[in-house]
């Protein structure tokens, strides 16, 4: 079903089945398949293939040559009915490809909201953007990663499969991460290291002058004392009774299985 006030372009391919939401615009030699929704306001520049079981919210800019839910690259993938979804108000820039998920993992690839994805961007099965994150050109997430709210990632870097990309992180670029990065770090190298708190990162989210002395304070006690990770936990939960805003390092631990960088 295409909507009667979205733009086609004569050259463009909609297969019969597809839905283009209210106003929404498909470019000059896009290529859209039968079982793609594309919601209200969203343009693709031209260009752009969107395959597979895939959803895209509103108000998205899609630039050229960017295919999302395309058949991934895991040699394990049989064509099993999996997903993509893409959320509202994310710039998508050229050659950015996001893989459709596999049944050995969630089968759901996900962009949240408010993203900004630079040129050439690879975002592999299984993978969850969430919201208000950066990732600048050639970052590229291996399955099975996880990134959370406002993280930055630096261009040219690369991130291995079931990492967890915690929230407010910021890791500089051409790293290599292998190991989970926790919230409100920054994080450079190959392999990435911790090295500050991204203090500039949390000034513009509104954090105030008490949180994040509190989060430097947890921080150290992760990082500075020479403490093993199960004793820098106990010191943290100690934390956590007065100032609640460092129980995103404890739910962050809950969550990690290759183990935080150190």
């Amino acid at each position: 079903m295409i909507d009667e006030t979205a733009f086609i372009h004569p050259s463009a391919i909609v297969e019969e089945g597809a839905v283009i939401g209210s106003g929404a615009y498909i470019g000059a030699f896009c290529s859209i398949g039968s079982q793609v929704e594309i919601g209200i306001g969203t343009v693709l520049k031209s260009h752009v293939v969107v395959n597979g079981r895939t959803k895209i919210g509103r108000d998205n800019h899609i630039y050229q040559f960017a295919t999302i839910g395309e058949v991934n690259q895991d040699l394990k993938y049989t064509g099993e009915p999996t997903l993509v979804e893409v959320g509202d108000r994310n710039c998508i820039r050229e050659n950015v490809t996001i893989h459709r998920g596999t049944t050995q993992g969630s089968g759901l690839t996900k962009v949240g909201n408010d993203n900004l994805l630079m040129v050439n961007v690879h975002i592999a099965h299984d993978c969850v953007v969430s919201n208000d994150c950066v990732l600048a050109n050639n970052t590229t997430l291996a399955g099975h990663v996880e990134v959370d709210d406002y993280a930055i990632i630096g261009g040219m870097t690369a991130i291995h499969q079931f990492c967890i990309i915690g929230a407010h992180v910021m890791v500089g670029g051409c790293s290599g991460v292998a190991q989970d990065v926790p919230p409100f770090v920054i994080a450079q190298g190959n392999h990435a290291i911790p090295i500050g708190v991204n203090v500039i990162g949390l000034k513009r989210r509104g954090f105030d002058n008490l949180q994040m002395k509190i989060i430097r304070n947890a921080y150290k006690i992760l990082y500075l004392r020479d403490k093993t990770l199960d004793q820098a936990k106990i010191e943290i939960e100690a934390l956590v009774q007065e100032h609640s805003v460092v129980q995103q390092f404890l739910d962050f631990f809950t969550r990690s299985t290759r183990g935080i960088i150190r």
